[in-house]
């Protein structure tokens, strides 16, 4: 994730997400995951037993597994697979389960989100291996039968019906794809698959690590994270089924798709198969014959006149086009594919100062994105993965990047949906790099790592290429692979037609063919202030930042409640050098100290857990603001523009104090509201290095007769300077406008030392289409540059923004009423600043609750985190599912910086 010191900590990158486990678990935004019961040693495993069924092109995955530790089991693994053995004592799993995350929903460990619960999970359980078995159910032997998986976490010796299939020398590595013809085992009725999983390490196996992000899991996440799939078929399959698309460009006037597929005579006699297909309303068909046990390219060319192109969100449409092929042989179908893919150009060469630069079908891309996280058991839960794709949508991001942990084909499914961007690549830190990552950790490779490497790469690039949303594949993290590695790599990129750029690394590294990454890991990953972004240099707004933050976002007073003990709640606001369980198990990210030093530098000492909280959201609203608006500002620059920017996390795969806009149960504070502000389709905002105020335009078309205004004030709302300026033009796509230029604090008569400034546009109707208020200092932030380091530049002196301490109490009132929908249920809240005096109620928060004052999670506003003068009023409307109610009538809880928490009902 980013370049550290000779004798780094932990590091604290980015693994980003790969497939994953358990659909036994509910909605993983409950506060438990599972009830408190532990199975009697007596009971056998429940697990549904799966039937397989005989179509042509059948692809069944199981169901679930019984799991055992191999310390508990005597008997032989030929025993272990066979049908009819007794599974007492064993516990289910999930089609995608690791062992812990099967044992966490089975009641044997509590949730181990909760303080240092983790803690109390021996990991001694998980350094033997486990058994998983399962049953499947045929009803004939006439089909041929294969076992296809992937996502084996380390390795696995694999059984049917007593006989092994296949040894974890085989079985290696999480994302290598396997297919195991068992046609000759497989018996009609029920037949038993055994995996015995072996133990997982990330630095030593090709799999998947946590790095610095959380508090890694006891197990390592061994397990089965991917579905097995029973397939079933004629004496031909059908393999390798994609498209190539070739879009004209910039016309977009027509697109060339080339259809391939592999044909395969798994019989032990010459055969003569039929393929047929369709795609776009084009139907073709080819005759093949095929020698005993012989593999044959089908390939067909189709040309599209006007195709439908797939844009990313807020560009354009987003048309899927299907394929479908049949092989049959004596006409009777012997298998089948399907494919969904979109058609779309996406180029991404070096700019003029060496960064890197997409483009969409031609156009210009800001990239704007966030590090994803799975769920630090693997646990697969849609919904709960669709709730943050579509947050990020409502944020403004166009952009998810996957350090490793590449999340499995429903994710890229939504993304495709969504128009959202991806970013997926190899993990650092770990194996993945442990032959060109000097001294930290990973192991170097030994010749057998080449050919799982090799897999590795097939087998995702198989799986991603038709995905329009899947830009490029980072090959490389916080370092570039050698040029042995790279041509492991690109060998099997080609070989797959992978047809999106390939990138070096994550960081500012190349690669001897595919060159420079043409990004930067320059961080930072620890507090600065907001003015830093503004800098071209280090994690300034300049070239592609894969991943940068300024650390630390502590969730709301809500989610710390549902997270820590009331003691370790008083030492997280009282003890800046304790060490923090939910920060990181990286020495360097291990306390709040550089961050509460900045918060009571600023904004004063905290006094009590709810003014800790307070001030942690005002602060964290300004700086993830400062850093998208700064990236956006500089866009367009004719000299080193910004070309992408990733926040470092999106979310966090567990309870956590850092790295997130948005925490483990959905909820939102300030870095979710900062990001939404800054990232808004038409945008208003102060330039933190220069004071000018600058109109940003991300929609396509261009905004004219636009009216900018910006007014100065005490924090006692006593107005100091005033300006409008009309006429105010700006082109679309990004480009962005300067209105004006604000005076220097110093020179505006009686201006406080903490002051405010909002800002306005209206349209050409006098309607406010953008609004903005930040707090600032005559006495700003000084950065000591020379001693930045790999995560942070010190900063010595803060900007004195005490002055809003004094600020005066602002009653606010909300007008709440609530309608259900086709899609859920909405609610819209008016609030209405009704105070007698001059002062703004500052930040002023809504929270949707329940009956009980708990949050309704997932939630998406319209805005929120407002600031209003006396007498002005926004209106704010929530929408969600209107089961996450649980019967409850809706109501708001509204708060803010210097207003007094109170909640209305709904009318």
């Amino acid at each position: 994730m980013f370049h550290r010191p000779a004798v780094p900590p932990l590091r604290s990158s980015r693994l980003a997400t790969a497939a994953v486990v358990l659909g036994l678990l509910g909605s993983l935004t409950t506060s438990a995951w599972a009830g408190p019961h532990q199975p009697s040693p007596q009971r056998p495993a429940r697990v549904p037993v799966t039937a397989v069924g005989s179509s042509a092109g059948t692809a069944t995955p199981l169901s679930g597994y019984a799991i055992q530790s191999s310390a508990k089991v005597a008997d032989s693994a030929a025993v272990v697979s066979s049908a009819g053995y007794p599974t007492s004592g064993w516990y289910p799993a999930g089609a995608r389960s690791t062992v812990l995350a099967a044992l966490i929903a089975d009641g044997v460990h509590p949730d181990p989100f909760h303080s240092t619960d983790q803690r109390k999970i021996p990991k001694a359980d998980f350094q033997v291996p486990w058994w998983y078995r399962s049953d499947f159910t045929v009803a004939d032997t006439a089909k041929r039968t294969h076992l296809d998986f992937s996502g084996v976490i380390s390795a696995a010796d694999v059984y049917l019906n007593g006989t092994r299939i296949a040894t974890a020398a085989d079985v290696n590595g999480a994302y290598t794809q396997h297919e195991l013809d068992v046609t000759s085992l497989v018996r009609a009725g029920t037949n038993t698959v055994a995996f015995r999983i072996r133990p997982n390490d990330p630095d030593k196996n090709l799999t998947m690590g946590w790095i610095d992000w959380l508090q890694p899991p006891p197990d390592q996440n061994m397990g089965i994270v991917r579905d097995v799939l029973v397939r079933r078929g004629g004496p031909v399959a059908l393999r390798d089924a994609h498209v190539v698309t070739r879009l004209a460009v910039p016309s977009l006037a027509s697109a060339d798709l080339t259809v391939k597929a592999r044909a395969r005579n798994d019989s032990g006699t010459p055969v003569t198969a039929k393929v047929r297909g369709s795609v776009a309303g084009t139907t073709f068909e080819k005759t093949v014959s095929l020698a005993a046990h012989r593999t044959k390219p089908v390939t067909f060319a189709v040309h599209l006149t006007h195709p439908k192109v797939w844009w990313p969100a807020g560009m354009g449409g987003r048309p899927l086009y299907a394929l479908d092929l049949t092989a049959s042989v004596a006409g009777t179908p012997s298998d089948t594919a399907h494919r969904t893919f979109g058609i779309r150009d996406v180029r991404a060469p070096l700019n003029s100062a060496g960064d890197r630069h997409y483009l969409v079908n031609g156009r210009s891309v800001l990239i704007k994105g966030g590090g994803w996280s799975p769920d630090e058991f693997l646990r697969w839960d849609r919904t709960y993965v669709e709730d943050r794709l579509r947050y990020a949508l409502d944020l403004g991001l166009n952009t998810i990047r996957l350090e490793g942990h590449i999340e499995p084909d429903e994710f890229f499914d939504l993304a495709d949906r969504y128009g959202i961007l991806t970013l997926p690549g190899w993990e650092c830190c770990d194996k993945w790099e442990g032959q060109v990552n000097g001294d930290e950790t990973g192991d170097t490779w030994t010749a057998a790592d080449y050919p799982v490497a090799k897999a590795s790469m097939a087998a995702e690039a198989a799986r991603l290429r038709d995905h329009p949303s899947v830009v490029s594949f980072l090959i490389g993290s916080d370092f570039a692979p050698d040029a042995k590695i790279e041509k492991t790599y690109l060998d099997a990129l080609e070989a797959a037609d992978w047809n999106t750029p390939v990138v070096a690394a994550a960081s500012d590294n190349s690669a001897p063919v595919s060159g420079s990454s043409g990004m930067k890991m320059t961080g930072p990953y620890d507090w600065v202030p907001p003015g830093y972004w503004y800098a071209k240099r280090e994690g300034g707004a300049t070239g592609f930042n894969s991943e940068t933050s300024a650390g630390p976002d502590i969730p709301t007073l809500d989610t710390l409640r549902r997270m820590m003990t009331p003691a370790e709640l008083a030492t997280l606001w009282k003890d800046p050098a304790a060490k923090q369980y939910h920060r990181s198990p990286s020495s360097t990210f291990a306390t709040l100290k550089i961050y509460d030093n900045a918060l009571a530098g600023r904004y004063g000492p905290p006094t009590s857990l709810t003014d800790y909280v307070r001030k942690a959201q005002l602060a964290q609203y300004e700086n993830v603001r400062a850093q998208f608006e700064a990236y956006e500002r500089n866009a367009t620059d004719a000299s080193k523009p910004a070309t992408g920017v990733v926040y470092w996390m999106f979310n966090s795969g567990w309870t956590s104090l850092h790295w997130q806009l948005t925490d483990r149960y959905l909820d939102q504070g300030g870095a979710y509201f900062g990001a939404k502000k800054a990232n808004e389709p038409l945008h208003i905002q102060y330039s933190y290095d220069d004071r000018s105020v600058v109109v940003v335009n991300n929609r396509n078309a261009p905004a004219r007769r636009l009216t900018a205004r910006a007014t100065l004030f005490d924090t006692d709302g006593t107005r100091r300077y005033d300006k409008k300026v009309p006429g105010v033009e700006v082109s679309g796509g990004g480009a962005h406008s300067t209105a004006l230029t604000l005076p220097a604090p110093s020179s505006v008569p009686g201006l406080s030392t903490t002051y405010l400034v909002r800002l306005t546009l209206t349209d050409a109707s006098g309607k406010e289409v953008s609004r903005n208020v930040y707090w600032l200092s005559g006495r700003p932030d000084t950065l000591d540059w020379a001693h930045t380091d790999w995560y942070h530049t010190p900063t010595t002196s803060y900007a004195d923004l005490k002055g809003l301490g004094s600020m005066p109490q602002v009653p606010v009132s909300a007008a709440v009423s609530t309608a259900a929908g086709p899609h859920g249920t909405s609610t819209t809240v008016t609030v209405r600043n009704t105070g007698e005096g001059k002062a703004p109620s500052l930040l002023t928060d809504v929270h949707l609750v329940d009956s009980a004052g708990r949050p309704v999670l997932p939630v998406r506003w319209s805005d929120n985190d407002v600031s209003l003068w006396p007498g002005e009023s926004a209106t704010l409307a929530a929408t969600y599912r209107t089961a996450d109610l649980h019967g409850s009538v809706p109501r708001v809880r509204v708060s803010g910086w210097n207003t007094p928490e109170r909640t209305f009902a709904a009318r």
